[in-house]
């Protein structure tokens, strides 16, 4: 009897026989550089590199005149070693919006950053190993992403949406009856966005053999392919012993029987499906939030998560982020927020300032010590006052400009993305 395949061994399987259809549109050194990239990447990062490779020599050959019609096999190293950071330039701005089987593709700076990080891995390979005189995509600029705030659901949209599920009430008769079928189902997905913040590629990969009840978590392959244990608190857990009640009396096709989430096929169900079921459910929980998804539910765990224990690096370790600063530019409003509120919580004395207070002392006849300094003058400075030819030069007369501060780095990371 086979062996039964885990869901990410079935997809590193299925990426691995893609890349090698994929190479044979490609220059023959590209062959070299996916073998010596191997050790350190998953296959599925090298097959998003070779299609993006794929994309770059397709757009050479029909836009850069140079280059027109050139064949894959033509495209040795020298001839790659022509290609000029203006060229790379141009690509970037031919992804803004392209057509690919009839169809318009789009990419926004995200999708741009991905790509021109495919070249320069790709460039970094041929120039280590002296193939190219140099490495011209270091030439070209990283676009330069535009944070957006995070749009997440609040308390009460968050127990709206888990209410609709279970009463079906915004639907018409026949979806109710479409629903009955799969309401525990989608009730234990929506609960574990919400109650755990996995990534909806990580859940569609649970197998029913993952969950522990008693030990209250579940193990689950993340995004670099490490597997860590998540908790659920016994609120996730309730509602996915339910599922679990219900999943254990479906015959699932050959391939998917270890399989947690289920299609109407009793298949495996796909990322595609979970994302169609969230939109679904969120436009009546959520109407003015639009493009609701699973990652958004996933953003709505990791702010409440950040609101209770205020601790970055938690959120970051529960999130899977392997980098910090990815979780601190994601919630950096926050925590903005958070040290608002602490400079409005902190007092140094009850009584108003001297300026507010002596704004509101009644205006009238100067008095007779006013009078009699206004006519000697201070006899005596403050010691701390600086006399004159002191060393104590103005901020800015020292080179320094007020409130600037160092920029912090930002690194790049996906996420599904994140």
């Amino acid at each position: 009897m086979p062996k039964v395949l885990s869901y990410s061994e079935q997809r590193a399987r299925e990426a691995t026989l893609l890349l090698r259809e994929v190479l044979r549109e490609l220059p023959p050194v590209c062959a070299d550089f996916f073998r010596a990239i191997e050790p350190t990447t998953r296959p599925l990062t090298r097959y998003a590199y070779a299609c993006d490779l794929k994309l770059f020599f397709r757009f050479l050959a029909d836009e850069v005149p140079r280059y027109a019609d050139m064949a894959p096999s033509a495209w040795t190293a020298d001839a790659i070693g022509t290609v000029t950071a203006r060229d790379i330039s141009m690509y970037l701005d031919f992804l803004t919006l392209y057509i690919k089987d009839d169809a318009e593709i789009t990419n926004a700076e995200l999708g741009k950053m991905r790509k021109l990080s495919t070249l320069r891995t790709f460039y970094k390979y041929l120039f280590k190993n002296s193939l190219i005189k140099a490495d011209v995509s270091l030439l070209v600029d990283m676009p330069k992403r535009h944070e957006k705030s995070i749009i997440r659901l609040e308390i009460d949209e968050v127990a709206r949406l888990l209410d609709l599920v279970e009463s079906g009430e915004p639907f018409s008769e026949q979806q109710k009856r479409y629903n009955r079928h799969i309401r525990q189902r989608d009730l234990a997905i929506l609960t574990l966005f919400l109650g755990t913040g996995i990534r909806v590629s990580e859940l569609v990969g649970l197998d029913i053999g993952d969950l522990d009840f008693e030990l209250g978590g579940f193990l689950v392959t993340r995004k670099g392919g490490n597997q860590a244990v998540l908790y659920f608190p016994d609120e996730v857990s309730e509602v996915l012993q339910d599922y679990i009640r219900e999943r254990t009396q479906i015959e699932a096709k050959p391939g998917h029987e270890n399989a947690l989430f289920l299609s109407l096929q009793n298949r495996r169900i796909s990322v595609r499906a979970v994302q169609v079921m969230v939109k679904k459910y969120a436009t009546f929980a959520a109407p003015l939030k639009k493009h609701l998804s699973p990652h958004k539910l996933r953003s709505t765990f990791g702010t409440n998560l950040y609101h209770e224990t205020g601790d970055i690096y938690v959120v970051a370790d529960v999130l899977g982020h392997s980098d910090v600063n990815t979780t601190r530019r994601h919630y950096a409003a926050m925590s903005d927020d958070r040290r608002r509120l602490a400079a409005r919580m902190v007092k140094l004395r009850d009584d108003p300032k001297p300026a507010q207070k002596a704004s509101r002392q009644p205006k009238g006849p100067p008095d007779a010590l006013a009078i009699e300094e206004a006519a000697t003058g201070p006899e005596r400075a403050s010691a701390e006052d600086a006399p004159s030819g002191s060393d104590v030069a103005p901020i800015q007369e020292a080179g320094v400009n007020p409130g600037e501060v160092s920029p912090q780095s930002m690194p790049i990371s996906s996420d599904d993305s994140e």
